[in-house]
């Protein structure tokens, strides 16, 4: 209605303004020119108001024609028969136009809202396509179906133990009732409206081949005729892109099942390997002491003790490794930096290990002048721990273990754990720092070196294996500087 006046005041108010400047020059002109220049408020009336404004100007361009430019003058009156010709050939004329420029208005708009359709359609479907979880894909849903046509409110449920719970919403929250209303078991029909909240509820089925899926629940005025047949058309491009995601989340959980299940039996398997030859030894030493204890040198009696004591700490090494990759598999690992030197923590680890690596040399090549680096100390020795027993492991007897640390780049410092074992065959140095991996070569990874990546990399920073110019394996990791005064965290 608002339109309809719009386009008769221009086309009243363009009939009058044309009238009054032709007056003047009514006598040099013919009646078919006036005829003419009445198109133009006919035109403008359609274009602003549609075919009920054209009708208006249509008629007030006949009353202006016939009072201001047919005889006599300033009268209703038609004076001669053959006057009645050209206000019969105007009314015509100009009713066509109108309708013609009308079902012109009429298909552009129709086409302006089928391409604004189109372009919405592709900018849902691009949305769409990215890989995400239910919970985001539902939200984006919701939210770009009210942005788009305006809904109050937009809420998707999906069926969850039988029952249609809110995965998603935007803008007005669907009331209890309502709620109520669209599960299964109401047995009430979805079309909802007059709750007693005052909403009124449109529903739209999310289905696949057939399948359930879900259910948009829109809150609202009715959408438009062309926004009624873009959405059936969504709703397809929504279920399909919700079972995607709900299948992807199934592989992925059925993936980390599998993997957890690998993990599982190859920590039983690694673990249980790795207990067998300590246990043993103790069970032996702690036979023997009980059973011949008479027979026994002090010396003998002394060295089965110290066997006891070593093979003692390595089980507690192994259970303290177990517990370290659940903290990490469990995502509770959180370094808590300070600033430390790397002589320290390479001389606390050292320290900690020299019992079980007995007689090993390890020498140290860690400049005093170094900055201080900005790590958790705990872990970091942790690190170099792993590293020196990984060494001392596979190096052969009597061959030095050495660490060496040294700037690397300008905002680093870098510590190696160099042997003079078999080294690390190129193929398999991103493998050995994974847990429990075989090796095609015979060897076996462990927890300590994943561990130890883990720990590096919780602090930002990288840990790689390379070539012992000396001959072996030579591991390196980085660790960052500490802040210098003035500087910020």
């Amino acid at each position: 209605m608002r339109r309809t006046l719009l386009g008769s005041a221009i086309g009243i108010g363009l009939t009058l303004v044309l009238g009054a400047a032709l007056i003047p020059i009514r006598s040099h002109i013919s009646v078919a020119t006036t005829g003419l220049v009445m198109v133009v408020p006919v035109v403008a009336g359609v274009t602003g108001g549609g075919f009920t404004a054209g009708l208006i100007s249509v008629l007030a361009g006949f009353l202006v024609f016939d009072f201001a430019f047919i005889p006599p003058y300033y009268t209703l009156t038609v004076g001669a028969g053959q006057n009645w010709a050209p206000l019969g050939v105007y009314v015509v004329v100009m009713v066509l136009v109108a309708r013609v420029v009308s079902s012109l208005e009429e298909a552009t708009t129709l086409a302006r809202s089928r391409e604004a359709n189109a372009r919405k359609l592709f900018e849902i479907s691009e949305l769409l396509l990215t890989d995400t979880s239910v919970p985001d894909l539902a939200q984006t849903i919701v939210d770009a179906v009210r942005s788009f046509f305006g809904f109050a409110g937009v809420a998707l449920l999906l069926a969850s133990d039988g029952q249609l719970q809110v995965e998603a919403s935007s803008g007005e929250p669907i009331g209890e009732t309502a709620r109520a209303r669209l599960q299964p078991q109401s047995r009430v029909p979805v079309a909802l409206s007059g709750t007693e909240t005052g909403q009124e509820v449109q529903t739209l089925a999310l289905a696949t081949s057939g399948r359930p899926v879900g259910l948009l629940a829109l809150t609202g005025s009715p959408p438009k005729p062309a926004v009624r047949e873009l959405l059936p058309a969504l709703a397809n491009h929504f279920a399909i892109a919700l079972e995607r995601a709900q299948l992807n989340e199934r592989v992925r959980h059925a993936e980390l099942l599998e993997e957890i299940d690998r993990l599982r039996h190859a920590l039983v398997g690694a673990v249980s390997h790795d207990l067998r030859t300590p246990l043993a030894t103790i069970k032996v030493a702690s036979s023997t002491l009980l059973e011949s204890t008479s027979q026994l040198s002090d010396a003998d009696i002394t060295e089965l003790h110290t066997l006891i004591d070593a093979q003692t700490d390595r089980l507690t090494k192994i259970v303290n490794d177990v517990l370290d990759m659940t903290r990490i598999q469990a995502g509770v690992l959180e370094p808590r930096r300070q600033p430390c030197s790397a002589l320290d923590l390479v001389a606390a680890a050292v320290s900690a290990l020299r019992p079980a690596m007995e007689d090993r040399l390890v020498e140290v090549t860690v400049p005093a002048w170094l900055p201080l680096v900005n790590v958790d100390s705990l872990l970091i020795e942790q690190v170099l721990s792993n590293l020196l027993d990984n060494a001392d492991r596979h190096a052969p007897p009597a061959t030095p273990i050495t660490v060496q640390a040294d700037l690397h780049g300008t905002d680093r410092v870098a510590i190696s754990v160099s042997d003079c074992g078999p080294g690390v065959p190129a193929q398999e140095r991103q493998a050995v720092f994974d847990t429990f991996v075989r090796f095609d070569t015979g060897g076996r990874a462990g927890l300590g070196l994943a561990i130890a990546k883990a720990f590096i990399e919780a602090h930002g920073e990288r840990i790689w294996v390379g070539d012992n110019p000396a001959g072996g394996a030579r591991f390196t990791f980085t660790l960052p500087l500490a802040p210098t005064n003035g500087a910020k965290h």
